[in-house]
């Protein structure tokens, strides 16, 4: 009994000794940082978080990476949702292989898709847009999303949707009405997956935008200068950036635990 305690407070300071120590740096000066190894700021100070909530430049780009997140997490799920569905009610000519396709897109690294994209935008003018971020990260978050909610919709009797169309259901009233409602925990855990890798990936987002909605994973470079790194707001930089997944977490930790139980995620 006392080894397993031993393990798990092991395994919980090895998880969250990352955290501690990036909130320790950013509430010290960068000549405490790279001069004098301390557990905790000798010389507290907040100049750092105050660097980020007050240049716009910086706390721009985390609503630029939020509302493209925001967008892309929306989308997703939309379009996902009536796929799912046909994948789970319906066979076709060829529904497991187009199943399989779906899921390589997902495996594929985001450098393949990187030119077509960058021309693609470029030329039609979405360059340097929220959506071109969001329309890009769907690419690898729709399969993923229809991969979750087929799960969770193959495990619904079908016979709700037949007595739904006895009782004179339209489709779309049956879906809004009762089928979403009974898959509620799966659209909670495909939202957060969704807004997980959305929110950290950083090659398309940095590529496909240059000022307007450039997001925080790129200004975070901004650290770096002739004159060295900034380590303490880099730091405070990435402490904000966990804060939003960790609010998301937080929303969707009953529905995380049901995707677990139902083997989907």
């Amino acid at each position: 009994m006392k080894k397993r305690y031993f393990g798990l407070v092991l395994y919980l300071v090895f998880a969250i000794l990352p955290i501690y120590w990036m909130l320790n740096m950013s509430l010290k000066t960068n000549e405490e940082i790279t001069g004098v190894f301390s557990l905790w700021p000798h010389q507290l100070t907040f100049a750092n978080f105050r660097t980020i909530l007050t240049d716009p430049a910086w706390y721009g780009g985390y609503i630029n990476s939020l509302i493209y997140v925001g967008i892309n997490t929306v989308l997703s799920v939309a379009v996902a949702l009536p796929a799912a569905y046909a994948f789970s009610r319906y066979q076709f000519l060829g529904d497991k292989h187009l199943f399989f396709w779906l899921l390589t897109n997902r495996m594929s690294p985001p450098a393949v898709f990187l030119l077509p994209f960058f021309q693609l935008y470029s030329s039609v003018g979405l360059f340097d847009t929220h959506i071109a971020v969001a329309m890009a990260h769907m690419l690898f978050n729709v399969p993923l999303a229809v991969w979750i909610l087929e799960g969770f919709m193959s495990g619904i009797p079908r016979e709700i949707d037949e007595t739904a169309y006895i009782d004179g259901y339209s489709f779309p009233r049956f879906f809004l009405r009762i089928f979403i409602p009974l898959i509620g925990a799966g659209i909670g855990v495909t939202a957060f997956f969704c807004f997980m890798f959305s929110w950290v990936e950083l090659l398309l987002a940095r590529t496909l935008t240059s000022v307007n909605a450039k997001p925080i994973v790129a200004i975070m470079t901004r650290t770096v200068s002739a004159a060295g790194m900034d380590w303490g707001v880099l730091a405070a930089a990435g402490v904000l950036t966990i804060v939003p997944g960790a609010l998301v977490i937080w929303f969707v930790r009953n529905y995380i635990a049901k995707g677990f139980a139902m083997g989907r995620v």
